[in-house]
């Protein structure tokens, strides 16, 4: 790729090996860097050249931005792939790149800034033209929480101005609530984040979480590559995607596709990035935007035939979009499951060594994992350890692929979420295409206390 010639991946696991496998398409050399506890990781091993970073803490590792450079530097990388988490959306981190000379495939350390505040993101929204949930203008504060609340109508959402991952948010369905809940979501987001600031939204009761995938070019040229339908979520934690929605027709799609297009082409954003949106009787309000790769992102790849992570690439070598919006085809359906080191009952974190792995097989079929037989799962980060990726020409058909190949995947030597997916694909509402955010939530709670 003209302008880029050796990429390090800041990252681990199974997105480090999928970043380092579209780089090796590319003709590109790799760096991996890992910590002591992943020093027999598959991207490792696969990497033209690898760097220890530091022990097994995060902070001391992947998040330790003066090594990260340190191994650039040492390696002659000119370019660094952040992955998801971690230092993916640190504009401290992109600036730091950028005063050095190397490459971040990323946006700009602005719009990482503009969208990481919940509040300001939110107004830059409405500016874009992008709907959004009725709420506060600003952060919320004890003193005048109450007249906000009763202006947008109870129940309201209290949430965290720098959070993520459900941390600092609080539901409060009455007046009597709110003192409460406002208390709540500013100790833990002060907690989580070191910033106590929240903000204030409607509550919406059943709606589904939509989620468009986005890619511009940094010059005003941008494409939207559909939605995605991440309503099965635990602890606002996604546990199955799919695309496209089974909630959605066409003229929907289309429309709020090209409305996310129309924002990201008047921002002059670069690289790829997901505007999330809760919706409910055919309605978009606007959640947030993640100005980097999500962990759903194959499925959005299953349908369209784009290779994600090739154009986050492209774009910052200043090569620009592959694709126009005209060319893209969308075709079938693919759901992703997150395969976590969990108990598929409790959710507990099951780290131990892999004695057995058998991923699945054929047409339609995809497996991003950095787990093998032999494989010792930290137990420092993150549980996921693979995804399930399947495709089909009909959501129908998606769904008789999906049942077979979770029948056909070994994991042994730990507990794994595969029974789970395997209770859900067999479930009415699922193969209905009938659920909300709160339905798996609801769905683990009475199954449990059977």
């Amino acid at each position: 790729m003209s302008g880029i010639s050796k990429i390090l991946i800041a990252n681990r696991g199974e997105i480090a090996l999928r970043v380092l496998r579209a780089c090796k398409e590319l003709g590109i050399q790799t760096v991996a860097v890992h910590s002591t506890a992943d020093a027999d990781a598959m991207h490792v091993r696969l990497a033209d050249e690898s760097v220890c970073i530091g022990p097994p803490p995060s902070r001391d590792s992947y998040l330790n931005i003066h090594q990260i450079v340190a191994a650039c530097e040492i390696t002659g990388a000119d370019a660094v792939h952040p992955g998801y988490g971690f230092l993916s959306e640190n504009a401290k981190f992109a600036d730091i790149l950028d005063a050095h000379g190397i490459t971040f495939i990323g946006p700009t350390a602005e719009h990482i800034r503009l969208m990481g505040d919940k509040i300001t993101a939110k107004k830059t929204a409405v500016e874009l033209g992008i709907p959004v949930v009725p709420g506060s203008d600003g952060e919320v504060k004890p003193e005048n929480a109450m007249e906000i609340a009763r202006q947008i109508g109870f129940p309201v959402l209290i949430k965290a101005t720098a959070g993520g991952g459900g941390r600092g948010m609080k539901v409060a369905k009455t007046e009597a609530e709110l003192e409460e809940a406002v208390s709540t979501a500013r100790s833990e987001a002060l907690a989580a984040f070191g910033n106590d600031a929240v903000y204030m939204e409607k509550y919406l009761g059943k709606p589904r979480h939509i989620e468009v995938q986005v890619v511009g070019d940094g010059a005003g040229n941008a494409i939207h590559l559909g939605e995605r339908d991440c309503s099965l979520q635990r602890r606002h934690q996604k546990v199955w995607e799919e695309a496209n929605s089974p909630a959605l027709n066409v003229e929907q799609r289309m429309k709020i596709g090209q409305i996310c297009a129309d924002a990201m082409k008047k921002m002059k954003y670069r690289g790829a990035g997901t505007i999330e949106f809760l919706y409910e009787n055919g309605e978009f309000y606007f959640i947030e935007m993640n100005t980097r790769l999500q962990v759903e992102h194959p499925i959005t790849e299953a349908i369209t035939g784009i290779d994600l992570v090739h154009e986050q690439i492209r774009v910052a070598s200043g090569a620009g979009l592959s694709v126009t919006q005209d060319e893209i085809v969308f075709s079938g359906h693919a759901i992703e499951c997150r395969i976590n080191a969990e108990d598929p009952r409790t959710f507990v974190p099951s780290p131990g060594t892999i004695t057995h792995f058998h991923a699945p097989g054929g047409l339609g079929v995809r497996v991003d994992s950095g787990a093998y037989a032999g494989y010792k799962i930290p137990p420092y980060y993150d549980s996921l350890i693979g995804k399930l990726i399947v495709h089909g020409r009909t959501r129908v058909e998606c769904m008789m692929r999906l049942r077979r190949v979770l029948d056909e995947f070994v994991v042994d030597g730990i507990k794994t979420t595969l029974p789970l997916f395997q209770d859900l694909v067999a479930n009415q509402d699922i193969a209905n295409g009938d659920y909300d955010i709160h339905w798996l939530e609801k769905y683990l709670a009475e199954t449990s206390a059977k």
